[in-house]
Order: structure tokens, then C-alpha cells, then sequence
């Protein structure tokens, strides 16, 4: 059986130009093989090992999404929205949760294969749409990698200086980064060190790295919750009043800056050939390292913003600042061993999920057959692994990557958005071509043609909010967007799914797309710029090398499940 499929939109010619040759290319798809069919990929040694229980995936979760941020990011928050940042915390995680019900669905439906957002795109939509996909996700990952590389560094220097004839004593090359030339080189000696040790861990197999991050993640979250709890008993609750002092609207702004704080849950499903049971683990280890996170942030925001009022919060510590001020100036360096901690497992994560990324797309063709071998004896993908650790290394030592920090969740938030379309287009039933306006239109086109009116009302929505348009306008990009959505419920035939089935679909899944573009119309502008630059890129990329490399006759063959087709 042919592992590729041609979009019904995509015949040409006998003879085609060029371009319709590259318009056939990029509608290419990977195909659902039939339910019956129970071809998996073979445990070769070109496969990875299965050796994550759900233990080992809820730590993944918890790994990726949670920092420095946590010891950080909300009271720099709190200054600004007052207690209520709590709720903010909420919120941002409440929409997490709709977005990670819509990855535990399909990591429930791809069970087999590593790939993520990538192969829901590429199954779902076609082969050009999962390489933008894939190059928006990855430079996010490069550019976070080195940002956080640098990060732990300088915590780690930071916590060396501690020790007396140390203090003061390692030049700043070292770990906190030289003098900026040209605003934007700065060399920084320990980052590319921590990276070249993480890659070697990741090299040797996952159960080595799982144990390092099991470990980390174990001392991060206790010492979290130690936190907490001697918190409580310095809370003072006439600091919760007002609890939005500055109204419910900084709260949801609120939202929109801590949204980011939760990422990194989409993890596991990239961990999906190396899970035991991945259909019933993976989206139990997406929506409960989620939930865990969940409850530490409004934890730690409840006793933050309870141990002092919110104007004084804020600065580089606010919550070491906020122990202090009590006199328990021990919490600091627990607080410094938790962000060495936390960084250690995101930074450690990161890597790993970038790695299969490119194992994914080395198989596939897109990129070099290298990137898609995996090390007959350790059954890891050792090539993918080590350019990945290079391409760190290099910009972490090299470039003062925290500028480009305003450009980065452009593809966070892009995978989310597809992802979610995901979810509504392969539980579409096949059906004939229906009657709109008098026209005969598929019922796949009239299905997008909704999706892509959910993505433009949302980034309109969140312009209108960002440059404060008048609130009629927001009501009527809201009012469209419901229309559409109200459209596919109606004129849409979905069917349930075995495994995990991610509810209220195609509402729920639509709602995500909306608050995504949403936010991502919050981003700074540059952002917007990057997203349009990058894509162009892409197209050229795959202009010139990714269309004829393909692989139209791979045998990777996994279990793939499809809403079986609508009776005639």
C-alpha cells in the first residue's frame, strides 16, 4: 500500500510546469491506513525503545513546563495585576487544558510514531502546511534553548559566588555573559558546556535522560511545595484585598503574559515511540503534568501575593525578596537549587523533543536521511541529537539571544492552532459535495473555509483588544466566529474516536484556535514579522530541496486510526 496520498485538488497535468508540479508536492499528505490493518513498525534498529512508563511522562510534562519562571514570573505579574494574578493563572491554564484535550486526542490517535504537531498536520492537512509547522516550532526551540542555556548559567555562577573566595571572583565571560559587541555577540563560556553535558546524556539513551529528569523534576516540585507551605504561614490576608485592584482587565492581560508559563505540556506527545502504553499514557501524561502545574502556580501566587502586598513585588527575586523580608533568608537558596533545578529539566527536555522533531521529518524525507537514523545499540537519535546540541551551543555562546525573546511562542501558539484544526478535520466524515449559494463545494473546503474564518476573527479580535478599538468591534469578530463555529457543528458529520476522545468537538477545539490567535496577535510585532519572514523561508526550502526529496515509498508503517467512513 502506498504510504502517500494525493489531495483531491492536486492532479495536474501530463506534463507539469514547475509550479503545478510544486502544488501537487506540498498537497501531499500521509495517509490513516484502515483500522483492520495492524502493520506497525517493526522493533529494528532503526527504532526507539519503548521504555517510558506514565510516571516517567507526567515528570516529562512537569519538566518542560515549569522553570525559573515560577520563582520569577509571577510576581513580576502580581506587581502589575495585584492578587488577582491568581486568576490569571487560572485562566491561562484553564485554556491550556482546552488546547492540551486536543493533543491527548491525537497522541491517543498516533500512538506509534514520534512527530507531534508535525505529523497531525501532515496526516490532517498536507506536507507544505507541516513543514511551515515544523520550522515555526523549531526556531522557537533553538532560540529557547540557547535563552535558557544562558539562564542556567548564570544561576549556576550565581549560586558558585556563594562560596567566599569565589564571590566576585569569575569573570562574567564565564557563566554570566560578556560585554554585548554590536548588540547582539556575547560569549558566554558555561552555556555551551551545560549543553554539550545534556546532549551526551540524551545520546546515551532514554532512560538515562528520563532518570535525570525524574530526578531534577522531583527536587524542583518539592522544593515548590516546601515553599508553599512554609508560605502559608507568613500569609497576611488583608493582603488579598483588593484582589484586582486595577480591575478584571489587568487580569486578563494578566493571562495573556503567564499563558506562556504553561507551555511545554505538547512535550510528551512528542515522546510517543518511546511510551509503553501511548494510547492510554499520553494524554493521561498531558492533561495530568498540566494539572499538576496548575495547582504549584496558583499555589505559589496565593502565598507570593498573600506574604506581601502586591506593589512591593517585583525585581529579578520577588519571591526570594518576599522570604527574605520575613527573615527566612534560607528559602533563597532553596529557591536558587529549584531554578538550577527547573532549568536544568526544561533546557534537558527541550533538546530531547527537538531531536524528534528531526528524526520525524529525516524519515519522511524532508530533511536528510541523517536526521532520521537512530544509533543501532543506544536507540537514540544520535545524529538529530548532536546537530541539535550544536545549534545551541553555538548561538548560547556566541549571541546574547535574549533580545529575540519578544519573537519567540510564534510557534508555540501556531502548532496549538493546528493542532486543534487537527482534531476537527480528521473526525470530518466523508461526504459528497453539498450546495452553498448555489454552488457545489466539498464538504472538506467548506469545513476550512470556517477554520480559516475562526483564525482571521480571532487575530482581528486581538488586534481590536491590543490597540484598544472601540468594543463593538470585538463583539462583531466574536459574533462571526460564532457563526462559523456554529457552521461546523451543523453542516459537519463527526464521528467518536477509540481511545481518548478530546469532548465538545468541533466547539472546544475551535474555541482554542480562537484564543490562540488571539494571544498571538498579542505578541510583539517583530513577531508578526518573524512568522512572515520564516514562512517565506520555509517555502523556499522546500522549493528547493524538500518536493523532490520526499519520500513518496518510506516503509515506515505505523497504526494509524480513522473515523471509519460514512455509509453510503
Amino acid at each position: 500500500m502506498s504510504t502517500w496520498e494525493r489531495s483531491e485538488s492536486s492532479s495536474s497535468p501530463s506534463a507539469p510546469s514547475w509550479f503545478s508540479q510544486f502544488w501537487s508536492s506540498a498537497l501531499r499528505s500521509k495517509p490513516l491506513a484502515p483500522p483492520s490493518e495492524t502493520t506497525i513498525r517493526a522493533t529494528s534498529d532503526q527504532g526507539l525503545v519503548r521504555r517510558l512508563s506514565l510516571f516517567d511522562l507526567l515528570l516529562l510534562g512537569i519538566g518542560a513546563s515549569i522553570g525559573a519562571g515560577i520563582f520569577v514570573v509571577t510576581g513580576t505579574v502580581a506587581h502589575d495585576t495585584g492578587p488577582g494574578v491568581t486568576v490569571s493563572f487560572i485562566i491561562a491554564g484553564g485554556s491550556c487544558v482546552l488546547n492540551a484535550l486536543c493533543y491527548a486526542e491525537l497522541a491517543s490517535r498516533f500512538p506509534a510514531v514520534v512527530g507531534g504537531a508535525y505529523l497531525y498536520a501532515y496526516t490532517a492537512f498536507n506536507e507544505i502546511i507541516a513543514f511551515l509547522v515544523f520550522s515555526q516550532l523549531m526556531l522557537d526551540y533553538h532560540i529557547g534553548a540557547a535563552s535558557i542555556a544562558r539562564s542556567l548559567a548564570s544561576y549556576v555562577i550565581t549560586a558558585l559566588e556563594l562560596i567566599p573566595f569565589l564571590n566576585n571572583n569569575i569573570p562574567s565571560w564565564v557563566g554570566h555573559g560578556s560585554e554585548e559587541i554590536y548588540g547582539a555577540f556575547s560569549f558566554n563560556l558555561l552555556a555551551p558546556i551545560l549543553l554539550v553535558l545534556l546532549t551526551i546524556v540524551l545520546c546515551r539513551g532514554v532512560g538515562e535522560s528520563s532518570i535525570l529528569n525524574s530526578v531534577m523534576t522531583v527536587t524542583k516540585v518539592v522544593i515548590v511545595i516546601f515553599i508553599i507551605i512554609v508560605g502559608v504561614f507568613e500569609v497576611d490576608v488583608s493582603n488579598w484585598s483588593p484582589f484586582a485592584p486595577k480591575g478584571f482587565e489587568s487580569v486578563l492581560t494578566g493571562a495573556t503574559v503567564v499563558f506562556f508559563a504553561y507551555v511545554g505540556f505538547d512535550a510528551v506527545a512528542n515522546s510517543a515511540e518511546e511510551s509503553k502504553s501511548p494510547q492510554r499514557d499520553l494524554p493521561l501524561g498531558i492533561i495530568g503534568s498540566l494539572l499538576i502545574c496548575i495547582a504549584l502556580y496558583v499555589g505559589v501566587c496565593l502565598v507570593l501575593t498573600g506574604m506581601l502586598p502586591y506593589k512591593s513585588l517585583g525585581g529579578d527575586a520577588p519571591l526570594a525578596d518576599a522570604f527574605t523580608s520575613k527573615g527566612l533568608q534560607y528559602v533563597s537558596v532553596l529557591i536558587s537549587i529549584g531554578a538550577i533545578a527547573g532549568l536544568t529539566t526544561t533546557l534537558l527536555v527541550g533538546l530531547y523533543v527537538q531531536s524528534r522533531l528531526y528524526l520525524g521529518l529525516g524519515r519522511d524525507g524532508l530533511l536528510p536521511s541523517l536526521f532520521g537514523e537512530v544509533h543501532q545499540t543506544r536507540h537514540t537519535p544520535v545524529h538529530s541529537q548532536i546537530w541539535v546540541g550544536i545549534v545551541a551551543s553555538v548561538l548560547a555562546g556566541c549571541f546574547n539571544v535574549h533580545i529575540l525573546s519578544h519573537i519567540l511562542s510564534v510557534g508555540t501558539l501556531t502548532g496549538y492552532s493546528v493542532v486543534s484544526a487537527c482534531v476537527v478535520t480528521l473526525r470530518w466524515k466523508d461526504k459528497t459535495a453539498c450546495q452553498v449559494f448555489g454552488k457545489s463545494i466539498s464538504s472538506r473546503a467548506e469545513g476550512l473555509i470556517c477554520l480559516i474564518t475562526v483564525v482571521c476573527c480571532g487575530f482581528a479580535a486581538g488586534v481590536f483588544y491590543r490597540f484598544g478599538a472601540s468594543f463593538i468591534f470585538l463583539i462583531i469578530a466574536v459574533i462571526i466566529a460564532i457563526f462559523a463555529a456554529a457552521a461546523l457543528d451543523f453542516r459537519q458529520v463527526y464521528t467518536s474516536t477509540p481511545g481518548f476522545s478530546c469532548p465538545g468537538v468541533p466547539i472546544l477545539p475551535t474555541v482554542c484556535i480562537f484564543i490562540n490567535i488571539f494571544l498571538f496577535a498579542q505578541l510583539h510585532y517583530e513577531a508578526w514579522v518573524r512568522f512572515v519572514v520564516l514562512s517565506i523561508v520555509t517555502v523556499g526550502i522546500y522549493a528547493v530541496y524538500g518536493q523532490y526529496h520526499a519520500n513518496p515509498s518510506s516503509n515506515t508503517l505505523i497504526i494509524y486510526q480513522k473515523a471509519p467512513t460514512e455509509a453510503d
